[in-house]
């Protein structure tokens, strides 16, 4: 018997099929595949309570509290109100032309900041972001609170500001801490008003990063004007909805001055004038206030965790409200967050 016509013809068919499977490949490979999803089993929402006063409220149970999905109360899993729990912050510091004028006092709240919530435990860590023209990761981060103020101490604001990219920055390119955002969570203090004229990404673009890795923002706003443009708007922004708060120390300093705008002079009605101890001392003494009050937003905080009960495709991401049964109180928590990685 001859094979030799046979063998060629199965030698033939093979190379089709060969021919054929590879083009199906290549035009499954072309069609747009569905993104694989991974859902966010727990939800972890650090919370701050005050009250009319402003004082923060320490003393409440899990039974106190109540959080919304999507407007559907869910099951709080994990409750902790232990004061000074673990955390990672990011000090993030103005360094364009608009922080010149009060710059050595921002200096010197700034080394304050650091001092206080680097107190030299292991448990605390933090890291120090300048931004100018462009954002500088300038100490990575660490426990040790020397190497960020020696660094503070040096520098010194020129040029324009590139804070959303300082932002992005903080959320993507810095030695982690093991444990984190859970525990230790995510912390960022900006020292700046929040104007940007530099940055390569948005506000959207980083507000979504901030929420996706879980860090609250604070902010020590260097504006003496208060917040009506737009860079002020957005700092605000920023902090309410990643659950933070804005202190103005700038703002109002002399409203508790006894005989401010009683006095008029031929400057005008300050009782108190630049290059005066009692200036320095207002100016001080409303700074040293907002150190404290920002601080306390970061040591004295509420954690509760949930595991959402139902979450569908149809929300990209999902609000959370979080209510505490007691009267007159001011409750700041993050008020949404992203169910699945994009």
């Amino acid at each position: 018997m001859q094979f030799g016509p046979v063998r060629n013809f199965w030698r033939s068919a093979l190379r089709s099929v060969m021919v054929i499977s590879t083009a199906v490949a290549l035009a499954l490979a072309q069609q747009p595949q569905p993104p694989i999803r991974v859902q966010v089993n727990e939800v972890v929402v650090p919370v701050t309570v005050t009250n009319l006063q402003g004082k923060f409220v320490s003393d409440l149970e899990q039974s106190d509290f109540k959080i919304f999905d999507e407007g559907k109360e869910q099951t709080i899993r994990y409750f902790n109100r232990e004061r000074n729990q673990r955390v990672v912050v990011g000090f993030l510091v103005d360094l364009s032309n608009q922080s010149r004028g009060q710059w050595k006092s921002l200096q010197d709240a700034a080394i304050e900041l650091v001092l206080n919530l680097l107190p030299g435990d292991k448990k605390y860590a933090g890291y120090l972001i300048g931004y100018g023209n462009e954002a500088e990761l300038m100490v990575n981060t660490t426990s040790d609170a020397d190497p960020i103020v020696d660094r503070l101490r040096k520098i010194s604001p020129s040029g324009g500001a590139a804070f959303y990219d300082a932002l992005y920055l903080a959320c993507t390119s810095r030695k982690l801490v093991d444990g984190e955002p859970v525990d230790p969570r995510r912390v960022i203090v900006v020292i700046g008003d929040g104007h940007d004229n530099a940055s390569t990404h948005t506000l959207e673009q980083v507000l979504e990063l901030a929420q996706r890795y879980q860090v609250t923002i604070n902010a020590m706003s260097t504006d003496a004007y208060g917040f009506t443009s737009d860079s002020g708007k957005n700092l605000v922004r920023l902090a309410e909805e990643t659950g933070g708060r804005v202190e103005y120390p700038l703002m109002n300093v002399y409203k508790d001055v006894s005989g401010f705008l009683s006095q008029p002079s031929d400057e005008g009605n300050y009782q108190l004038k630049v290059g005066t101890g009692g200036y320095t001392a207002a100016i001080l003494g409303s700074i040293y206030k907002s150190i404290a009050n920002i601080a306390g937003e970061i040591t004295v905080q509420y954690v509760l965790r949930y595991v959402p009960n139902e979450v569908d495709e149809s929300h990209v991401k999902r609000s959370i409200e979080v209510k505490v049964d007691i009267p007159s109180v001011t409750v700041r928590a993050r008020t949404f967050y992203y169910p699945f990685s994009p």
